[in-house]
C-alpha cells in the first residue's frame, strides 16, 4: 500500500507566516522554512519578534481565520485521496491547522504544539519528534508501507528523498538547483499525473 505525504504551507495553503506578515505589517515575519533549513532557529527567532511587539496566538489565529486553501488544492487533495492514502505532514501547529483542515475536507495532518500561555502568549512550541517528516515517512516504511512524498521547502527534503518517489511543488529555484535530480512540478495537474504515474507501476 502506497501512502503520499504532502507539506502544507506553501503546497496546500499559502504560507501562514507570511500572511500574518503582511497582516501585522511585521516584514521580518515572512522568513521561513523555504529560506531558514533550521527550524528550531526559525522558530525562536519568530517567536521572539512576536514577544517584542506583544503578539500572541489570538492575533495569528484571527489571520488564519481568513486564509483559504490554494484554488484547486482541494479539488487535487480529493481526487489524490481517490486512488490513494494521504498523509499531510507539517512543522506547523494543532493551533493553526485545525481550521484550515475543515476548508480541506479533515484530511489526517500530522503536526506539532505550541506552548502558550495564559494570557495567549506563546512561549514555545513542541515537536512531534526529531525529524518530524523524515522520520513518519520512515516509520510508515518499517510497517509496510511504501511512500510518494512532495513540498516546497528545506524541511521537506528529508521525506522527499528517502521515499519511493518525490517530487518538489512550487519550490524555490535554489533549492530546485541544488536538487536537480528530484522533478519539479508547479500545477497540480502536472503533480497529480507524476504521483498517479508512480501508483500505476
Amino acid at each position: 500500500m502506497i501512502v503520499t505525504c504532502l507539506d502544507l504551507e506553501g503546497v496546500l495553503v499559502p504560507e501562514i507566516w507570511i500572511a500574518f506578515a503582511e497582516a501585522s505589517g511585521i516584514p521580518e515575519l515572512k522568513k521561513t522554512t523555504r529560506d531558514e533549513p533550521d527550524y528550531d532557529k526559525l522558530m525562536q527567532y519568530r517567536l521572539a519578534i512576536l514577544k517584542e511587539h506583544g503578539l500572541g496566538l489570538k492575533e495569528i489565529q484571527d489571520t488564519i481565520a481568513k486564509i483559504d486553501p490554494m484554488p484547486g488544492a482541494k479539488e487535487f487533495l480529493d481526487e489524490l485521496r481517490d486512488c490513494c492514502q494521504v498523509l499531510i505532514l507539517s512543522d506547523t501547529f494543532t493551533q493553526f491547522a485545525k481550521p484550515l483542515m475543515k476548508k480541506l475536507g479533515m484530511p489526517t495532518i500530522f503536526c506539532n504544539e505550541l506552548v502558550v500561555a495564559d494570557n495567549g502568549e506563546i512561549t514555545g512550541y513542541k515537536m512531534r519528534c526529531e525529524k518530524s517528516k523524515l522520520t513518519t515517512v520512515k516509520a510508515l516504511q518499517s510497517c509496510g508501507f511504501e511512500t510518494i512524498a512532495s513540498g516546497d521547502s528545506y524541511n521537506d527534503l528529508g521525506m522527499i528523498l528517502n521515499s519511493r518517489a518525490g517530487y518538489l511543488f512550487r519550490s524555490t529555484d535554489q533549492i530546485k538547483a541544488d536538487y536537480p535530480q528530484l522533478p519539479a512540478f508547479e500545477t497540480y495537474d502536472e503533480l497529480l499525473s507524476a504521483i498517479k504515474a508512480e501508483i500505476a507501476k
